[in-house]
């Protein structure tokens, strides 16, 4: 979760704060801080970071009492002579994708500089995942020649003086001597080549996601018309960002000017059409325990800033959080309000109590606690790539899917794998198990998916002895008897991999990961895993 601090001066230009006001701003969902005679500071959720400027906010929060209902429309110019930027075929495999734009006539003033550089942060280590998905840059557009060039180099060949520096750095200077570069230098630091954005006349404007350039990246005062860029590895999460940026650029009086975004494909950015969803009236007064009516609907979603008819949802371009009918449901209660919504005791005849599969998780979560792994939480989808690097081929895959997850996982193995991957850099040893569902295929079932409950630990740096010490331990603390075959397992090393069988059945295997898989993740220390599946350890001890 952030912060955002938005001037009291600024705020109440548009809204006369009050009692009222201040309980509105609960019921919108982003909680209240503080207020002070100078500021008014919010807590915005992750799942909202259209929210994170006073301009995303007070779009957002003027349509919600009614003010300016509806989706808010921008004007988009289109793009001017050499109003492009050539994405390299160097940077495929480094940082693929940038989507960029261009905002003219805005007039800055330290506080706006302020607001923009916070807003950029904030993004950074939000949706950025810390700059490692996605980083923006803003430039000076007087001191940029177009068109703009994104490509990489060697970082003996990169040499620019870095913001609010004095000498001239090479890229591997930069990540060892500038403040940003030591912050951020892993995220670049065992490449051969850095992306840079270099513009006509040969001037690198930056290396992202580290740093921009003192002569071509630094926005003042002085500065009227910008260049924005947004560049990282998932091409739809950088537009959404840049249509954030852009529209908190109009909203301080700026003019949106698009750009040609030449590579394998040409793409025009910013784009800010609106996605269209239909829903369901009957699915949300079944979720919400309302009686809405068709009529109600086009009240309260034009309050959430949506346009809607017949059905019919069309949603802001800057919107990141609405993947499903579900998360405008969401939306419609938040409208309607949740201090109208009434409880009630449901007229069943039975006392709720928790069931004994649960009490058996929750032992197996105490046990392997004690023994000093940390318990995880993962997605039921995965990546289709993340499916392949394991050569596993059976699929399960979700229609209509709005992120890059698409497929339900058959094991817990591939996203224990991910977190180790995505840790690679942290302190070791790491220590993780999660209790989840996995989905198979199964033509009995109504759905044609069935789900099971598994087990799953990995370990590095550990081998096949220390995971069969956390077996026996985890099977001793269940009194449960338990054999071991030895086995073949997709991924890991052959003879260093163990069938678990209990009472002459099949539940699971344990076993070192091969390094071409350890490879293949780009994880670091050598690694052993277990998964088995809970359902006879569910019937053995409810016995």
């Amino acid at each position: 979760m952030s912060n955002i601090k938005i001037s009291r001066k600024e705020f109440e230009k548009e809204i006369k704060l009050t009692k009222k006001i201040e309980e509105k701003i609960h019921l919108f969902g982003t909680p209240l801080e503080s207020i002070t005679s100078e500021e008014i500071e919010l807590e915005i959720f992750p799942n909202r970071p259209d929210l994170l400027s006073a301009q995303g906010f007070l779009r957002a929060f003027n349509a919600f009492l009614g003010k300016e209902t509806g989706l808010k429309k921008y004007k988009i110019n289109k793009p001017e002579k050499n109003y492009k930027v050539k994405i390299d075929s160097s940077v495929k495999t480094i940082r693929p994708f940038t989507v960029c734009a261009i905002i003219k006539d805005l007039k800055f003033d330290d506080e706006k500089i302020k607001e923009i550089v916070d807003l950029q942060e904030k993004l950074h280590s939000t949706v950025g995942r810390n700059r490692k998905k996605m980083a923006i840059g803003i430039y000076p557009l007087e001191k940029i020649k177009l068109p703009i060039k994104f490509e990489a180099r060697k970082p003996e060949d990169i040499k620019f003086i870095p913001l609010e520096s004095e000498k001239e750095m090479n890229g591997r200077q930069i990540l060892q001597r500038h403040p940003k570069g030591r912050d951020y230098a892993y995220l670049l630091e065992k490449l051969n080549k850095y992306p840079i954005f270099v513009d006509a006349k040969g001037s690198i404007l930056s290396m992202p996601p580290i740093i921009n350039s003192q002569e071509t990246g630094k926005v003042d005062e002085k500065t009227k018309d910008i260049f924005v860029e947004c560049s990282g590895f998932d091409l739809e999460i950088q537009k959404k960002v840049l249509n954030i940026i852009v529209t908190t650029f109009s909203e301080m009086g700026g003019k949106i000017y698009a750009m040609q975004i030449n590579s394998n494909k040409k793409i025009v950015t910013p784009d800010l059409t609106p996605e269209k969803m239909r829903i369901n009236l009957d699915e949300i007064n079944k979720l919400l325990g309302l009686n809405l009516k068709e009529k109600d609907l086009e009240k309260l979603l034009p309050k959430m800033g949506y346009d809607y008819k017949s059905g019919k949802v069309e949603i802001p371009a800057w919107r990141t959080d609405i993947l499903h009918p579900v998360d405008i449901t969401e939306d419609v209660a938040i409208a309607y309000g949740y201090d109208k919504l009434i409880p009630e005791i449901p007229e069943v005849s039975t006392v709720g109590q928790e069931s004994s599969e649960s009490k058996i998780k929750k032992k197996i979560s105490e046990v392997l606690a004690g023994l000093g792994l940390l318990e995880i939480s993962t997605y039921h989808l995965i990546k289709p790539h993340e499916l392949d690097t394991m050569k596993l081929k059976e699929k399960i895959e979700t229609e209509d899917s709005k992120t890059e997850y698409k497929l339900l996982r058959p094991n817990l193995l591939i996203p224990a794998l991910r977190i180790l991957a995505e840790n690679k850099d942290n302190e070791y040893p790491q220590k993780t198990f999660e209790i989840g569902t996995i989905f198979s295929k199964d033509i009995e079932t109504e759905t044609g998916i069935k789900e099971n409950e598994n087990l799953c630990i990995i370990s590095a740096p550990a081998n096949f002895t220390e995971m069969k010490q956390i077996l026996d331990y985890l099977m001793n603390s269940l009194n449960i008897s338990y054999a071991l075959e030895e086995s073949t397992q997709t991924g890991l090393i052959d003879g260093r991999t163990a069938t678990i069988k209990i009472n002459n059945e099949e539940i699971g295997y344990f076993g070192e990961l091969h390094p071409q898989t350890l490879k293949d993740w780009t994880i670091k220390m050598p690694a052993s895993t277990l998964e088995i599946s809970l359902d006879k350890i569910f019937e053995i001890l409810k016995e």
